[in-house]
């Protein structure tokens, strides 16, 4: 038998599949049977060779109905207890963890540090955009090629692929109704698109790349962030442009909405941060607290009252929208911050990818030695609105890191995201993998003991073969 060697799409590792081989014979020609290929036997001068044991892998899934289950099992049974429980650090422990939101008031149980999956397309591009389908049944990737590709969001293997863009895809969002979905490119592009990934309508927004857009809290507006040093107001509906914001002095590299009010932020290549009013079109504040490129900046998805930004300057900062300051500066080890996300359920829990690939978890209510004040203190009323006090203030604390994953990727992350559940937390990188984390289990000690905690170099090995780097094996939350 020989061999042949293949790369697959949904997994991007390598697997072999075996090709018979003809072999003259006396008397004739060697006609193998189909029977006689599944053995795997060589007949070669009479001689016959045991049949070669491949290493199994496990396919990891992460599947989450068993705990929401039991979640609304005791809900119903105890619905006056608020307690999940106490979590052991012993296996047995498993069965009782439940969702993130029954942690209320323990975020620190939600960080996402277990590795679970690496997917990659066949033909590999870096991956610019990830984001998870309204109902978090898929993940729904963009890489430089301008292709969509859809994984399963609990298997994580592979769906389906399509070119949605001729050139690289630099933009996303889903609306608040889960009915559109927008993308934006390199080319200035904005195009429509339905749940099922039909295309309905194509707009030429700007004359250089989108670098970021976001709806309205009704859907009924949007607004796109470009390379041209503008942003611009459009009618969702009419696709119409309604206005036109300049003040930037240089490329506007991220925009987002407010959640619930009628409030623009963005952030540019000229260091600045900027809140708009959209029915004006005039400038807020200008928050001068960064000293590089703003990368990312979003405001907290639950509460809405704290606005996070992340900067080349190798700091991400917490400001406060009721005073117009900066509260709070999140810092690592010195790599410059190219995206963050909040978590979807816990308010003070926050993430942040850097350029070197590196994860790192935040936790805002935490105590932090020798701060000169609290991210409650700090955030009450009665702070001035000038735009002077938007530069480092003497009462805003540092932090460091509660958990992070040192080697998660091998170059910069470009977009992160957590399932709607908060469970598992996405990646996209420029080293063209899509990974999947997840809260590691109770008394699972091999969470940290992986090539992503440790270094590949480090790492003795693993039991299973799972991603290219063979770390990992598959995990199943109970």
């Amino acid at each position: 038998m020989s061999y042949t060697r293949t790369e697959e799409a949904s997994y991007g590792v390598s697997s072999y599949h075996k090709r018979p081989r003809n072999i003259p014979q006396q008397g004739g020609y060697n006609q193998r049977t189909q029977q006689s290929v599944q053995l795997n036997y060589d007949y070669e001068e009479g001689q016959s060779h045991q049949p070669q044991q491949r290493k199994v892998g496990h396919r990891r899934t992460v599947d989450y109905t068993g705990t929401v289950a039991r979640w609304r099992h005791k809900r119903v049974v105890c619905p006056y207890s608020k307690e999940p429980g106490v979590l052991r650090p012993r296996k047995d422990y498993i069965i009782d963890l439940f969702p993130p939101s029954a942690y209320c008031d323990n975020p620190i149980s939600s960080t996402t540090v277990k590795f679970v999956h690496s997917s990659v397309n066949k033909v590999r591009h870096p991956v610019n955009l990830v984001r998870w389908t309204p109902e978090g049944r898929r993940l729904l990737g963009a890489s430089s090629s301008g292709e969509f590709t859809l994984w399963n969001g609990m298997s994580f293997n592979f769906e389906t692929i399509m070119q949605a863009h001729d050139q690289a895809i630099r933009a996303g969002e889903w609306s608040h109704n889960d009915d559109w979905f927008l993308s934006g490119d390199q080319e200035g592009i904005v195009k429509y698109w339905q749940p099922n990934m039909n295309n309905v309508k194509v707009l030429a927004a700007h004359r250089e790349a989108v670098r970021d857009l976001s709806f309205s809290p009704t859907d009924a507006k949007f607004v796109t962030a470009s390379d041209d040093s503008t942003l611009k107001i459009w009618n969702f509906n009419e696709g119409q442009e309604e206005r036109t914001l300049s003040g930037h002095g240089w490329d506007v590299k991220c925009v987002h909405w407010h959640p619930t009010k009628g409030v623009i932020v963005s952030g540019s290549k000229d260091n600045l941060v900027k809140l708009w009013d959209p029915r004006t079109g005039k400038c807020l504040t200008t928050l001068h607290g960064h000293k590089n490129t703003i990368t990312r900046a979003q405001f907290q998805p639950t509460r809405g009252d704290l606005l996070a930004t992340s900067a080349r300057d190798q700091t991400a900062r917490i400001f406060d929208i009721r005073m117009m300051r900066d509260i709070a500066v999140l810092r690592g080890p010195s790599c410059d911050i190219t995206t963050l996300t909040w978590h979807p359920i816990h308010p003070s829990l926050l993430v942040t990818g850097d350029f070197n690939g590196a994860i790192h978890f935040y936790l805002l209510d935490t105590y932090q030695a020798g701060a000169g004040a609290s991210l409650s203190s700090a955030g009450g009323p009665g702070g001035s609105l000038s735009s002077q006090t938007a530069s480092v203030a003497p009462t805003a604390q540092s932090f460091e890191p509660v958990q992070s994953v040192p080697y998660a990727h091998e170059s910069a992350i470009w977009s992160m995201e957590f399932h709607p559940m908060g469970h598992i937390l996405c990646t996209g990188s420029n080293d063209k993998f899509t990974r999947f984390w997840c809260r590691a289990r109770p008394g699972d000690s091999a969470a940290f003991k992986d090539g992503y905690h440790l270094g590949h170099e480090n790492h003795q090995g693993s039991t299973y073969a799972g991603d290219s780097h063979g770390y990992g094996g598959g995990h199943r939350e109970s």
